[in-house]
């Protein structure tokens, strides 16, 4: 697990931004895992920046989101994919054909589910997948307690979790208790992973993550046994872990190893 401490979220952002920048670059067909939620929009304002200045192109990638609300059809303001549509999608260059976000209003959710499972694996699989972490460590919306082999499924929101997003709906407006998700067992399929977080909110998350057991309480713990991950957090989420300095030494030798490689 690569830990990278930076300044503020808006370092955080640039860094989360290049590295996809760079997987595209690599493979401009690339199948993409993203993230809803505050953490990733100022991600999402690099990409569409460096998409606009003709940096980089979309064409080619595919994406798949982690989750979304059961009860919402796309075009709700509070859907998931009207979210990443008004965020991301149509600000770049992406076909959104190739654009998949989980069916919250799906007939039958269990059927779709299974589907988007087999679209995932149509496609080859996801090669970097983009996380951001909930206070109480959960990832996409698997809850504290969710099994770590879990595939893709309906899931009960926590009540933490409903009142942490009841600020986004009306008074009155419904509000979705159950979500489809992408399981653990799925994200821990992608060859890569990036997590981000920001903000002393989320520093109690980071450090069980990061320095905890391995726990279905804190369902991003699982990442420790992932080959290859990035954990991108500020100063402020960073807090907490026992010792900042080893993770930004560790992160300079890595970067005078990767200059060396590279004969700068």
């Amino acid at each position: 697990m690569r830990i990278v401490v930076l300044e503020d979220a808006d370092a955080v952002a640039a860094f989360g931004a290049n590295h996809i920048i760079e997987g595209i670059h690599r493979k401009p067909e690339i199948t993409l895992g993203l993230a809803t939620g505050s953490s990733p929009v100022r991600l999402y304002q690099n990409l569409i920046q460096v998409n606009q200045e003709h940096k980089v192109s979309f064409q080619k990638v595919s994406t798949f989101n982690l989750d979304e609300y059961l009860g919402l059809d796309g075009e709700h303001p509070q859907s998931y994919r009207y979210f990443m549509n008004e965020q991301l999608f149509n600000h770049i260059d992406i076909d959104l054909n190739n654009t998949h976000v989980p069916n919250g209003a799906a007939k039958n959710p269990l059927s779709a589910c299974e589907e988007y499972e087999q679209a995932i694996r149509n496609r080859g699989g996801i090669e970097i997948q983009l996380l951001g972490i909930g206070r109480n460590g959960h990832i996409g919306f698997n809850e504290p307690t969710s099994s770590l082999s879990s595939r893709t499924r309906v899931k009960t929101l926590t009540k933490d979790t409903v009142d942490a997003n009841r600020r986004f709906f009306a008074e009155g407006e419904f509000q979705p208790r159950l979500s489809l998700t992408m399981g653990i067992s799925t994200i821990m399929e992608a060859q890569e992973i990036l997590l981000i977080a920001t903000g002393a909110g989320k520093a109690e998350a980071i450090k069980n993550t990061i320095e905890g057991p391995v726990s279905a309480f804190c369902p991003a713990s699982i990442l420790q046994m992932h080959a290859k991950v990035v954990v991108v957090i500020d100063k402020a989420a960073a807090q907490e872990l026992k010792d900042v300095s080893f993770y930004e030494y560790i992160e300079q030798e890595q970067q005078r190893l990767l200059a060396a490689v590279k004969g700068e």
